[in-house]
């Protein structure tokens, strides 16, 4: 296929087929809509573990796309928040699967040049399209607002004495994974995958550069070990680093038009992106039936102000000690179910995240740690942080004569489907 131009010029090329990308192409071509879709490996199945509220999903994806749903998820502060909001973990296959490229021309290649109208691979072939979507994730975070986390999975039975079928905990602040009061906060994300294993993961957000994975794996094992769960050393594993302040793009035709995580709706405080990028490839879609600009479409006004303070958000959260961390999430999940959606997912309800965020601050006790908050002192306190280097965690580790032989059809990071 060497520098050959395939088939015409199409309507849509999206460039990376991740869940983004997948379904952007899938509703193009649901649309009738001539679609390309480029990707160095369009059959591979995700690695990450995507979860999300049950609301924020579209209405033309399926329920086989949801492994594991969680009524009402827990918060752990100083005491036991429950929030009565569906929450879910997504099949990686089953979202695969629900988002079929039947019609479309799928071209396993690596992009080389990717502009308006054209795409060039690596290996000369050339793609034209009138629209082309570039989903193809962000680049490494170096210094900046980071997510970090270390998941591990465990077996149901072994995770019960903390998760059990249909419970999760979405944010854990307890004093268990052996960080000193005056170290870097983290947490525990932990929830039930729908295949016989939870995961166990612990995550740090905001910080600039974020934590190295051997900490987070240290704490992830601690709190482990704090509920007499000892783990064989076999489990799989998963890693997470990306940066969290991915700007929206900036309005204007004729240019190639970012989405997903690389189009700024990598939320900024939790992390999540897959739910609200699937619930916004219509509107996408639907700007360029019209002719109109994608990015306007996607980006009016009120989001670009719920971006704005939501970057506000992390801001804060990336400076503050454990302590002043649980002070904050036990100030904000006294708010209102509105003002709680409209931080953790709503796209452009300004109004009630700029009354949520003015409250949790004002609410936040002591008074003196809303300076921290607002950033007014100890703007840079995590900087430079130094981590030390990996130690050895074999005490929180079953004896090694009580290892199972190791899995061959599992590779490090993989999860069993």
């Amino acid at each position: 296929m060497s520098g050959r131009e395939v088939g015409g010029a199409a309507d849509v090329c999206v460039v990376g087929l991740g869940p983004t990308g997948r379904a952007l192409a899938h509703r193009a071509m649901a649309a009738g809509m001539r679609v390309v879709a480029v990707d160095p490996r369009p059959a591979r199945l995700w690695a990450p573990t995507f979860s999300c509220w049950v609301d924020e999903l579209p209405e033309w994806l399926g329920h086989g796309a949801i492994a594991s749903r969680i009524e009402a998820p827990a918060v752990w502060t100083t005491t036991e928040h429950r929030i009565p909001r569906p929450y879910c973990v997504l099949s990686k296959q089953g979202l695969f699967d629900a988002l079929p490229l039947d019609d479309a021309t799928v071209i396993a290649g690596r992009a080389r040049t990717v502009e308006a109208h054209r795409v060039e691979l690596a290996d000369g072939t050339e793609v034209r399209a009138a629209t082309v979507f570039d989903t193809r994730g962000q680049a490494a975070p170096g210094a900046r607002r980071t997510a970090s986390a270390h998941g591990i999975f465990v077996d149901e039975d072994t995770a019960a004495p903390m998760v059990t079928a249909g419970e999760g905990l979405l944010l854990d602040w307890r004093d268990e994974n052996g960080a000193g009061p005056d170290e870097p906060p983290s947490f525990l994300y932990s929830v039930p995958l729908g295949d016989g294993t939870v995961i166990f993961e612990e995550t740090s957000l905001g910080l600039r550069g974020g934590m190295p994975q051997h900490e987070l794996r240290r704490r992830t094992l601690n709190r482990l070990a704090a509920h007499g769960i000892r783990l064989r050393g076999d489990e799989p594993s998963e890693a997470a680093h990306y940066p969290l302040d991915e700007l929206p793009p900036k309005a204007g035709r004729g240019r190639v038009i970012p989405f997903g995580s690389r189009g700024g709706m990598m939320h900024p405080i939790t992390g999540y992106c897959v739910a609200d990028s699937l619930a916004l490839v219509d509107t996408a879609l639907a700007a360029v039936r019209r002719g109109d600009d994608p990015v306007e479409a996607l980006w009016p006004w009120q989001a670009r102000l719920v971006y704005w303070m939501r970057m506000r958000g992390v801001y804060g959260l990336g400076r503050l000690t454990t302590a002043q961390s649980i002070a904050m999430f036990d100030a904000f999940f006294t708010r209102p179910p509105r003002q709680q959606r409209a931080l953790l997912s709503a796209h452009a309800d300004y109004s009630a995240l700029g009354t949520a965020l003015f409250m949790t601050v004002g609410t936040t006790r002591p008074f003196r740690w809303r300076y921290d908050l607002v950033g007014w002192r100890n703007r840079n306190r995590w900087v430079g942080w130094d981590y030390g280097r990996p130690r050895p965690l074999d005490d929180l580790l079953l004896p090694r004569e009580d290892l199972l032989p190791p899995r061959e059809d599992l590779l490090p990071g993989d999860t069993a489907q």
